[in-house]
């Protein structure tokens, strides 16, 4: 993924949100966990695209016995 489309799709992703918290009319408290909720969607997908975080699901939990 080219730095140029990342950008873009930053940009898009914070302007969708900010339509939805500007002109749908809402709780408050229902658009702060919708904000953190696109937050944190947006921040593991960064990570992912920069190759932080593995995205083929190998998380391991060790077992408590």
């Amino acid at each position: 993924m080219s730095l140029i489309s990342l950008v873009v799709t930053l940009v898009v992703i914070g302007v969708l949100l900010w339509l939805v918290n500007t002109y749908i009319p809402m709780d408050g408290k229902i658009k702060k966990i919708l904000n953190i909720v696109v937050v944190i969607c947006v921040v593991l997908w960064l990570l992912v695209a920069f190759g932080i975080l593995n995205n083929s699901g190998d998380i391991r939990v060790p077992q408590v016995r």
